[in-house]
């Protein structure tokens, strides 16, 4: 059982870093600018939820801080290689079991089968997955598939784990759920996190920190800070602490949308 712990400012360097970016998207004569003079930065131990409408570039965040895209405006700087990536789909391979589709980021980074092995079977208990090793994806719920995701992106052991809504096509009892058990995972292994999501609840329950963002150009008109300690009791969404916080996010959407 992971012991509880409250959020502090983390003072570490960052591990990735956006200074006044911006991104513009051009195809032949038309472009389309999805960001402008963005700045925060995520360190170690620091979970940012980013929250906005649909179209305001929050994916297009994640894929700078991946190496995906490269800024046209500003600058984005990413510190470290042990980056993970989960998407909205688990992106699993339907031929290949669960033991081996968790394998299969260590395959491509050539780490030694012994290696691959001791990392998979670490990924999955910590996941809660032991005894689905021999499974495939057909034979597993959503939110078991993307506990597969997230067990492979554990193996390669990431300093920054980035998410692109990874719970939205889920049921809400799962969706819940597994957002308790991602503030589990963030309290053992305290990575730097940067989470997409559409969903005000969800950012103010996994976070330690809330980006709303403006409509198109993207851009940070708020932060807010979240002070409850980790892992979190699903009881917490009751609580009118949390209800204030959530207020005050949707009303600062509101306000940068009105």
């Amino acid at each position: 059982m992971t012991a509880s712990t409250t959020p502090t400012t983390p003072t570490a360097p960052p591990l990735v870093s956006f200074n006044d970016t911006g991104m513009t998207f051009t195809s032949g004569t038309d472009t389309t600018t999805a960001l402008h003079s963005v700045s925060f930065n995520v360190v170690p131990g620091e979970f940012i939820s980013v929250v906005g409408p649909s179209g305001c570039g929050k994916s297009t965040l994640l894929r700078l801080a991946s190496g995906l895209e490269t800024s046209t405006e500003g600058v984005m700087t990413t510190f470290t290689d042990r980056i993970a990536y989960v998407f909205q789909d688990a992106t699993l391979l339907p031929w290949r079991t669960v033991r081996e589709n968790v394998m299969l980021l260590g395959e491509l980074d050539g780490l030694s089968k012994s290696d691959r092995e001791r990392r998979c079977a670490e990924s999955l208990t910590t996941v809660g997955l032991d005894g689905f090793e021999d499974h495939l994806p057909h034979q597993l719920s959503g939110g078991m598939r993307m506990r597969v995701s997230l067990a492979r992106a554990l193996t390669i052991e990431p300093e920054l784990f980035l998410f692109d809504e990874p719970f939205a096509a889920l049921d809400e009892i799962t969706r819940e759920r597994l957002g308790v058990e991602l503030t589990q995972l963030f309290a053992e292994k305290r990575f730097g996190g940067l989470f997409i999501t559409h969903s005000v609840n969800e950012a103010v329950f996994i976070s330690t920190k809330v980006a709303v963002m403006s409509g198109r150009p993207g851009t940070i008109v708020d932060t807010v800070d979240v002070p409850f300690p980790f892992p979190r009791d699903p009881k917490l969404r009751f609580s009118p602490e949390f209800t204030t916080l959530t207020e005050r996010v949707s009303n600062s959407l509101m306000e940068a949308h009105s």
